[in-house]
């Protein structure tokens, strides 16, 4: 049986798959800018009250695998993660501004897939084998690739 949540009058068993991509598809993210990204979107999450499940963050896309409740539309929280992290990785990391002027880091668009199409259990071995990156240090399940 799922174990599903619970908030005020309401059970539910919300999960999605996201992807989102640096523009152009560049590699740019190393170990640190990979460190920033996971923290600001665990923080994006928390503000909003997703949970995040499973994630890897990869050189130029990050994949979350999150719980999110039905009064929050999936697309606000991934608006909500790519303006929260966007300019601050490129006021931290100055030598991106070079690649990305215009205060762009991620691409326009985003992939979302919900669990009901694939089995949690698909995607969860898809993010575990999508490479082999090192394992979360206790920052919303998100591991670095």
């Amino acid at each position: 049986m799922k174990n599903y949540s619970r908030v005020r009058h309401t059970v539910f068993y919300h999960r999605y798959h996201l992807v989102r991509i640096t523009k152009y598809r560049y590699r740019v993210m190393n170990y640190e800018i990979k460190k920033r990204v996971r923290e600001l979107v665990a923080q994006a999450a928390e503000e909003v009250g997703v949970k995040i499940l499973k994630g890897v963050v990869s050189s130029d896309h990050i994949h979350i695998f999150a719980e999110i409740p039905p009064h929050i539309p999936g697309s606000d929280f991934v608006k909500r993660a790519k303006g929260k992290s966007s300019p601050k990785i490129q006021q931290e990391f100055p030598p991106l501004r070079k690649t990305y002027w215009g205060r762009h880091f991620w691409a326009r668009g985003y992939f979302s897939a919900t669990s009901g199409n694939v089995t949690d259990d698909v995607i969860n071995d898809y993010i575990n084998h999508h490479s082999e990156g090192k394992e979360p240090q206790n920052v919303s399940r998100i591991r670095l690739e």
